[in-house]
């Protein structure tokens, strides 16, 4: 089964679940976008989020950025689906089935942003993706990447992935939802924090930053 099956899958359950696989929810994906749009330096008129699925990480920014437009952008028809019923009646969100790792949509966004979804890509598509990011955007601009990352140890990184699966067999899971997302790890290519950033900045990024990590879970932003 491949990733667009994989999500069409369990699209109706995704949000519902996520919490129960990320114990650290609320600092990673609300904390770090109020510091994130807080202090940023300019208004995005347009933003583009990339393996959108269910809409969850742009209502997030909606809060901070109600004016501006959304483009949601996944290539599982079916997650774009849940994530209209979540914006329903928002004219300024719009939806593109898409594989974004072979094109990006017409337009210039001048903020990028991504969660749970490039660490699937193999390492080459992530390099082409991160210079399709940088010269998508304008000086100044934003890319940021809400992923799942491996430790540079392996020793270390066997440790944190032993805590998290019993954190997540702890979270009151259903033993279906548990043998779906078994299944879905089989198609993570993780990298760790310190390897995509460095490959951020080869592809042109002059200032990049990991704002916050815990486990397997970080959140980095690159600026044009």
């Amino acid at each position: 089964m491949d990733i667009q099956e994989q999500f069409n899958l369990v699209a109706n359950s995704y949000d519902e679940n996520r919490k129960k696989f990320i114990s650290c929810f609320d600092d990673y994906y609300i904390s770090s976008t109020d510091f994130i749009a807080r202090t940023l330096k300019y208004d995005p008129k347009l933003i583009y989020d990339l393996g959108s699925g269910t809409g969850l990480l742009p209502s997030f920014w909606y809060k901070h950025f109600p004016k501006s437009e959304y483009v949601l952008i996944d290539i599982a028809e079916e997650m774009l689906d849940v994530a209209k019923k979540r914006f329903s009646g928002i004219e300024n969100i719009k939806y593109k089935v898409l594989d974004y790792s072979e094109s990006m949509p017409e337009g210039n966004p001048d903020m990028i942003i991504s969660a749970l979804s490039i660490h699937h890509l193999e390492a080459n598509s992530k390099k082409r993706l991160f210079k399709k990011v940088y010269e998508s955007l304008e000086d100044g601009r934003l890319f940021v990447n809400y992923d799942q990352f491996c430790s540079d140890s392996p020793v270390i990184n066997e440790k944190i992935e032993e805590y998290w699966i019993d954190e997540i067999k702890k979270s009151g899971i259903s033993a279906i939802e548990y043998e779906r997302w078994l299944e879905r790890k089989k198609l993570d290519r993780e990298i760790s924090i310190n390897q995509e950033i460095q490959w951020l900045k080869d592809a042109g990024f002059r200032n990049v930053e990991c704002i916050y990590s815990k486990g397997k879970f970080g959140v980095i932003v690159s600026i044009k």
